[in-house]
């Protein structure tokens, strides 16, 4: 761990200038209490910086969530090991790819499944307890109901270090968190301008406790993080299935996490209940279950958390970016991506060179920078990668 300034402490062995700047201007923020911590995967994000905890007193920043609100992570452990499966995996893979709406804006065209009527019921009323209309934000929200967008999001089977089957998948809130996120974030900026607040970006505009912007934010937040934490165990229910027609037997569950990376709570650290914000990091209290992927075609890793202080009880969410993705698709080349794929079945699509393993940081660097943070329970190497583009 590094202390950067009194409010700003790093565990990223890897930290860009760029990084390090925006950080040091997000713990100046007056309501930054005790400090803010970047984690081992920490990059350059809009506002705030991807990789980072900020608790704050009496105040939100919807930045320092970001726009895919509860963006996370499930993964189950099957009763399977590798001796079990089928040779041909590409059959499984297509599979997953009807089941599942793939890419930005691919949505179910219908409610056609009794688990997915059932998430979508749990959903309306909560809405209805929040004062929250959801169609306000997006019209179609119940069609994006397991659904996986693109980007960094994946749907991948993978085998642990005895070999058993693991399925394991990442994203969030669709299409209706980023509005909900981005109405709030438009919000919080009107507001300080209303109030003469000098901030350092635009995009760390904040809102005050015990305002009606602020409430109507938290409301609206809780339920696009049970929204995206719904939308993962639908997609995981649909993979199952496809799982269990390819292997021919039913799935038993030995293992199971879902947690998120990008979202809010309140929490007690240092004395003092603030809202602790975090922004691609995961939770980390004492004996809390957890997953940090790497990239495509590279190692994920299920972990439990130590309960680290000084981070806030959190721990890196993934390998974090080191090149964006234009310059990905600059210095990268299509054979180069074929290569780091070499034994997992996946697309083959030329559309996925931003996400080539050498666009992110080495994932094992950031384990090892997150050594005091997590405990190591199981490592996953891919056999099937499943993406929208």
């Amino acid at each position: 761990m590094e202390k950067i300034t009194q409010r700003l402490v790093s565990f990223a062995s890897i930290l860009e200038a760029q990084t390090r700047d925006q950080a040091v201007r997000t713990a100046q923020l007056p309501f930054v209490f005790p400090h803010l911590a970047l984690m081992p995967d920490a990059h350059l994000g809009k506002g705030a910086t991807v990789g980072s905890v900020i608790p704050t007193l009496r105040a939100l920043i919807p930045a320092a969530v970001g726009v895919d609100i509860g963006c996370g992570m499930i993964a189950l452990r099957t009763q399977y090991d590798a001796s079990q499966l089928p040779v041909d995996r590409r059959p499984l893979r297509q599979a997953i790819e009807a089941a599942v709406p793939l890419s930005a804006g691919a949505y179910n065209t219908d409610v056609t499944r009794e688990h997915t009527r059932a998430r979508l019921d749990e959903l309306e009323s909560r809405a209805a307890s929040a004062g929250l209309d959801p169609a306000s934000y997006a019209g179609g929200w119940r069609l994006q109901l397991g659904t996986l967008g693109s980007g960094n999001h994946f749907i991948e089977v993978s085998l642990d270090e005895e070999d058993r089957v693991w399925l394991f998948l990442h994203s969030g809130s669709r299409g209706v968190g980023n509005k909900i996120a981005t109405h709030h974030i438009r919000v919080a900026q009107r507001l300080c301008e209303r109030w003469w607040i000098d901030l350092p970006d635009p995009d760390l505009a904040y809102l005050v406790e015990g305002t009606d912007e602020f409430w109507a934010y938290v409301r609206e937040l809780r339920w696009a993080q049970h929204f995206a934490l719904l939308n993962r165990e639908e997609m995981m229910d649909r993979v199952v299935t496809c799982f269990e027609e390819w292997v021919g037997g039913d799935v038993v569950v030995d293992e199971l996490v879902n947690c998120h990376h990008n979202y809010t709570e309140q929490e007690t650290h240092f004395g003092r209940q603030v809202w602790v914000s975090r922004k691609g990091a995961i939770h980390a209290g004492a004996g809390v279950p957890g997953l940090v992927p790497g990239s495509m075609g590279t190692r994920s890793y299920v972990v439990v958390g130590k309960g680290d202080r000084m981070s806030l009880e959190s721990a890196p969410h993934g390998a974090g970016r080191e090149y964006g993705r234009r310059a990905a698709q600059r210095r990268f080349s299509y054979d180069e991506l074929v290569a780091a794929m070499d034994g997992i079945e996946w697309s083959g699509s030329q559309a996925f060179l931003d996400e080539i393993p050498a666009a992110y940081k080495d994932v094992e660097v950031v384990m090892a920078d997150a050594e005091d943070l997590v405990e190591v329970r199981h490592v996953l190497r891919q056999i099937v990668n499943v993406k929208g583009d």
